[in-house]
Formats: structure tokens, C-alpha cells, sequence
């Protein structure tokens, strides 16, 4: 076969090899953190969601994303601090704004996943409250919701610590709960979006 048939081959193939790729899933992970733990924590999350195949991550604080992050996004995950037993309230303006921005766009949350983690200053300060904020306004926005598993196996609302006196910091455990809850939002997301396992 002469040299420019091959070549026009090889180029074939090379062309249809790229048309089959699937793009990237992106899942954006918005938080809002004040002390640095939350930061901390929503970083946790990102390398868990990183370690899967076929995902790409965007970790940005809550004010600093974009409009067309947010549509680009198959799936977002939003953490908090807890600020009287609710949500921060940059959170709710990033809810609010994901609400907009969707509405604008005549889309909404429909085929793409959501969930949210948030860290307080004690265990009955609230974590559950804030979960549920973020957990109900993104199923008001028709995203697919994804909980976590905590180190006992049972469902939770996503992840969760606790940073205050008596528990300071975030421990190896709480992290790993993160990472974890990072890698089982993104092979749902990805199983959801592309119909991969």
C-alpha cells in the first residue's frame, strides 16, 4: 500500500477515534467557608470526585462562580458552614443565583445530580437543617440528588464535620468520609449522565 494511503488511514482513524470520545463530566463544587474548614473539607471532596475516571472537577468559592460554570456543570455540590443551624448566607446566594441563572437559560436541573456537605461547631449545631436547605432547593431546581455513606455504611445527606472546641480541626476520619462522598457523587453522576457503570 503506498505511504499516502496509509497515511490517509491512519488520519482516518485518528479523526473517528476522537469523534468517539465522550467529553469530560464536570462537576463543580461550591463552598463558602470562613475559618478554612469548609475550604478544607470541599478540597477532601474534590480529590475523591478527581479519582474517577472521565471527571472534571471545578472547585470554586460560592461568590466566584460563573454563570457558565454553572450551566457547563453535570453535577454540583455545595458546601457550608453552618450559621444558625441553616445555611450560610453566601450559600443561599449561590442557590439563588443557580436558581437564576438556570430560569434564564430556560433549563433547570433535569438529568443532572446536586448535593451538598457542610462543617459546624458542634454536633447538634445544625448539619442536618443545612443539608436539608441546599437538598430541598436543588430538588425545587429538578436536580437528581446524591447523599453520601458514613464509615458505618448507613445513607447520609452528604458530608458532614465537626470543627468547634470540643472536636477542633477536621480529623483523618471526617476527610476521608469527604473524599469518599467526592467519589460517589462522581460515578453517579458520571453512571447518570454518560450510562457508564
Amino acid at each position: 500500500m503506498p505511504v499516502m494511503h496509509r497515511l490517509l488511514l491512519y488520519v482516518m482513524a485518528a479523526c473517528l477515534a476522537i469523534a468517539q470520545q465522550k467529553p469530560a463530566i464536570t462537576i463543580l463544587i461550591a463552598y463558602h467557608s470562613q475559618s478554612g474548614n469548609t475550604e478544607t473539607f470541599a478540597k477532601a471532596v474534590r480529590d475523591g470526585a478527581a479519582s474517577v475516571a472521565g471527571i472534571e472537577v471545578q472547585l470554586r468559592k460560592a461568590g466566584e462562580v460563573t454563570d457558565a460554570e454553572i450551566l457547563k456543570a453535570d453535577g454540583v455540590l455545595l458546601g457550608t458552614p453552618v450559621h444558625w443551624a441553616n445555611i450560610s448566607a453566601e450559600a443561599k446566594r449561590f442557590l439563588d443565583r443557580t436558581g437564576d441563572v438556570l430560569w434564564k437559560a430556560k433549563t433547570n436541573g433535569d438529568g443532572k445530580t446536586a448535593g451538598a456537605f457542610c462543617t459546624a461547631g458542634s454536633i447538634a449545631n445544625g448539619k442536618e437543617m443545612a443539608r436539608m436547605a441546599i437538598i430541598s432547593a436543588f430538588l425545587a431546581m429538578r436536580f437528581v440528588i446524591v447523599g453520601g455513606i458514613d464509615t458505618n455504611g448507613f445513607g447520609t445527606m452528604g458530608a458532614q464535620a465537626t470543627t468547634g472546641p470540643a472536636d477542633p480541626g477536621l480529623s483523618e476520619k471526617e476527610l476521608d468520609e469527604a473524599r469518599k462522598y467526592g467519589e460517589r457523587f462522581a460515578k453517579l453522576t458520571r453512571q447518570l449522565r454518560s450510562g457508564t457503570q
